[in-house]
Order: C-alpha cells, then sequence, then structure tokens
C-alpha cells in the first residue's frame, strides 16, 4: 500500500508564496509520475502540475510562470513550490501518484493509482 502525505498549505496573501511537500512511502518507486491537483469549493478536482521520475515537469496553463514542481528522488518527495499566489488559488490541494510508466505527460485524476488526503492553501485578497 502506498501512502502519501502532504503538508505546507495555509493562509497567505495574494502575491505571497507557499510551498507544499508530499512524501510518499510504503514501497520501492522507480518509473513513476507525481502531480497535484487542486479542487475549489463548488467546483471539480483540476490539474495542476507533474513530474515524472527522470524530470521534465508539465504544468496547467493557469499557473505557468507562478508554480515549479520538483521532486527528490532520494526522499521519495515532490514539491510545489507557489509563487504570485492569487485569490483563484484558493483550493483543497491534492498530491497523487501513477506508480506505473509513461511518457505521457499525463493530466487526468483517473490515470493516477493513490492521492494524499490534502492540504488547503486560501489565498486572501
Amino acid at each position: 500500500q502506498v501512502q502519501l502525505v502532504e503538508s505546507g498549505g495555509g493562509l497567505v496573501q495574494a502575491g505571497g508564496s507557499l510551498r507544499l511537500s508530499c512524501a510518499a512511502s510504503g514501497r520501492t518507486f522507480s518509473s513513476y509520475t507525481m502531480g497535484w491537483f487542486r479542487q475549489a469549493p463548488g467546483k471539480e478536482r483540476e490539474f495542476v502540475a507533474a513530474i515524472r521520475w527522470s524530470g521534465g515537469p508539465w504544468y496547467a496553463d493557469s499557473v505557468k510562470g507562478r508554480f515549479t514542481i520538483s521532486r527528490d528522488a532520494a526522499k521519495n518527495t515532490v514539491y510545489l513550490q507557489m509563487n504570485s499566489l492569487k485569490p483563484e488559488d484558493t483550493a483543497v490541494y491534492y498530491c497523487a501518484i501513477k506508480t506505473t510508466f509513461t511518457l505521457r505527460p499525463i493530466q487526468s485524476e483517473y490515470e493516477y493509482d493513490y492521492w494524499g488526503q490534502g492540504t488547503q492553501v486560501t489565498v486572501s485578497s
């Protein structure tokens, strides 16, 4: 069984920054893809960013240039650095992992096998 634990959420003013972390445990990971999604109240969960084990991140257009995803393979941890935050970034942020091999830049939540419990990010105006 795989466990994903997010941390780093909180309340920040517009224009500020936060860094989210997601630590994976439970098995050895090799050819994985880890992603971040978010869900705002009354809205569907949406893709934010993802990165595969070999690097090469990809982003939703809404966060491109403001958010950066990175990973520490030795720690099985993925990070989401969020800069220039806007009130519309307010949501519960989830990390997810696809544990099987793919080179596709997947964005669909249905492609991912395991999910964290989520961490709240609130951006005040």
